[in-house]
């Protein structure tokens, strides 16, 4: 239920309640945000790393990280190693936070909203869904929402996933220049450059298995691919405001890299892309839960 007594927490300077919800404002990154509660949504908190919301869906609990507005640059320096043509450099400004799923979407919330778990990896229903496709995502979305009217659950654009998985981080991964196995799920036989070398798991693992990135966001490199909304197409090579990619095309992108991948295609900036249709047991997805 929403916080209707509002009971300020210490890190707030203000919370309040008007037509469009509840809100909280807090200093963040230097500024002032004001933010307002997604749908569903139990209350604010605050820890470490920032602010967070439990979606509760079903019976199954989905953690929401607040991210804050913001200006960065998308894509990779000439200089990182391993990066590829695709990945021109390029500033972005984020003019709007958003409230990002600070995990993959698991088999547990996609079974509970659709009914069905069509995974490959079942062992564990804290493990990301996979095997779905972008349509699929889309179906699943829908159903999400007529559950949960006015959440607006949606995909990432692409250039929100890079924002959220870089986290104010400028090198190649989140975690610096390079991974291992113990912060990542990929194939650690190929590690990154001059990383350390390690096994490959050859499956998933559970969400929150591994260590969160500086805003608290789980498994962004590796574990599954994750569809985002745009349409893969060139970078722009000038600044950009709000991208959402290309009006039309033939693939969707994919970010984040795979338990099956080397360890260049994990880095922050690498690109995916795939028909909209096609599904493999190295895809899932993560949500945005609404805008401020």
């Amino acid at each position: 239920m929403l916080n209707t007594e509002l009971i300020k927490p210490s890190w707030a300077s203000k919370i309040g309640l008007d037509s469009e919800g509840l809100w909280v404002e807090f200093e963040q990154l230097g500024k002032i945000r004001r933010v307002y509660l997604p749908q569903s949504g139990d209350e604010f908190r605050y820890d470490r790393v920032g602010l967070f919301t439990d979606l509760i869906i079903k019976g199954i609990t989905q953690r929401c990280r607040w991210i804050p507005p913001g200006i960065f640059c998308m894509g990779s320096p000439t200089s990182e190693k391993e990066r590829r043509d695709n990945e021109i450099q390029h500033q972005v400004t984020l003019s709007q936070g958003f409230w990002l799923a600070d995990t993959a979407c698991t088999q547990a919330l996609w079974k509970a909203v659709t009914g069905d778990n069509p995974a490959f990896f079942k062992e564990n229903e804290n493990n990301p869904v996979e095997q779905v496709s972008w349509d699929d995502v889309q179906k699943f979305l829908k159903l999400l929402n007529n559950l949960i009217p006015e959440l607006g659950a949606r995909l990432p654009t692409e250039a929100q996933w890079e924002y959220a998985c870089r986290a104010g981080t400028t090198t190649p991964f989140s975690f610096g220049e390079t991974i291992t196995t113990e912060q990542v799920n990929y194939d650690g036989n190929v590690p990154y450059t001059d990383g350390k070398k390690g096994g490959c798991r050859e499956k998933t693992v559970a969400v929150k298995s591994l260590p969160a990135n500086p805003w608290g966001l789980h498994e962004m490199h590796g574990n599954v691919w994750e569809w985002c909304a745009d349409w893969y197409d060139d970078f722009s090579v000038f600044p950009v405001v709000d991208p959402t990619g290309s009006d039309t095309g033939s693939s969707r992108v994919l970010r984040g890299g795979s338990w099956s991948n080397h360890g260049w295609r994990t880095r922050s900036a690498n690109r995916g892309w795939y028909s909209p249709v096609n599904r493999d047991n190295y895809i899932g997805f993560r949500f945005v839960a609404g805008q401020a």
